[in-house]
């Protein structure tokens, strides 16, 4: 697949944030929901690093945006957290995931001591600036980190799955926030029922669901029946869902399948469809990521809220 300036290193682009700026909507006025759901929070993600919360603030609303991805990463003084999490909670931007990225079923052990390790700060991090959720993906039982390995989806794998999200929660103790499994087309979680599978399994209240319908979609009859997969997805997961991550996919003519991500709007997802189930749930924020540009950005977020607008959701 081709390679993203995703929200994994997208802070470590050259993109100065006034590019963007120029580019950005006026700032979104808060409208209520004419369909009597919930309005949406979008968010994506912000160019440059910044130490100074009121700073960080100000390119988050310049760009229309009422989520976003912590600031921050685990290690950051203690005092840095506070004032990032009292600047977003005093202008109502919603910290919506701190995101882990890697392999905590690496096969060499001091690897996955050490990946587990960034597990459970990256947690207590989310705890301590108010995200809603601390997302990795489970791992992957190989050299590659989000490989696809046969040995993913062995009874062996499920187990260490639960055991070591079970000790991440454990040991970081969150009181607020949640753990969260990235669903991806080749490890578990990969649907909606494998997902729920392991909630129980792990039987932990602070084990949490974070969405991603375009990592679930590896068929043709998902990818062409997407709008009741996304369904389906909210109707067995809703009530665990923390975040969301946004994006499309479109399918190609080349043998043997081939599938793609793409820019919202550049592919076949049934975006009215998915933005109607997520107003449904309150204060979940509407991720966007896996773009090359701050302009892709925008021109995703301008395509999320046309077709919005178009079906009375606002955000």
């Amino acid at each position: 697949m081709k390679k993203h300036l995703s929200r994994r290193n997208f802070f470590k682009s050259g993109s100065i944030i006034a590019a963007g700026i120029a580019f950005a909507p006026d700032i979104v006025k808060t409208i209520g929901d004419n369909t009597g759901g919930y309005r949406i929070r979008l968010g994506a993600p912000v160019p440059v690093s910044f130490t100074d919360p009121v700073e960080w603030v100000k390119a988050v609303k310049s760009l229309g945006y009422s989520a976003a991805y912590c600031p921050v990463s685990p290690g950051a003084p203690l005092e840095l957290i506070k004032a990032f999490r009292n600047e977003s909670e005093k202008n109502d931007i919603l910290i919506a995931e701190v995101g882990v990225w890697n392999n905590m079923l690496d096969p060499v052990e001091s690897k996955r001591t050490d990946a587990v390790g960034k597990n459970i700060s990256s947690l207590q991090l989310a705890d301590e600036i108010g995200a809603k959720c601390c997302v990795n993906i489970s791992g992957a039982r190989g050299e590659i980190w989000d490989g696809p390995y046969a040995k993913n989806y062995s009874k062996e794998t499920f187990d260490l799955i639960v055991e070591t999200v079970r000790y991440i929660i454990d040991q970081a103790r969150p009181k607020n926030t949640f753990y969260t499994l990235e669903p991806m087309p080749y490890m578990l979680p990969d649907s909606p029922d494998t997902y729920l599978e392991l909630i129980e399994a792990i039987d932990r209240k602070q084990f949490a669901v974070h969405l991603d319908p375009v990592n679930m979609i590896s068929s043709p009859q998902k990818y062409f029946n997407n709008a009741a997969f996304i369904k389906e997805c909210f109707a067995k997961l809703g009530p665990y869902i923390k975040s969301i991550h946004a994006k499309d996919i479109t399918i190609l003519p080349e043998l043997t399948l081939h599938l793609e991500e793409r820019r919202p709007g550049l592919g076949s997802l049934d975006y009215a469809v998915f933005l109607q189930e997520t107003r449904k749930l309150k204060n979940i924020p509407f991720m966007l990521e896996h773009l090359n540009s701050q302009e892709e950005y925008l021109l995703a977020a301008a395509y999320v809220r046309e077709v919005g607008a178009k079906n009375g959701i606002f955000f």
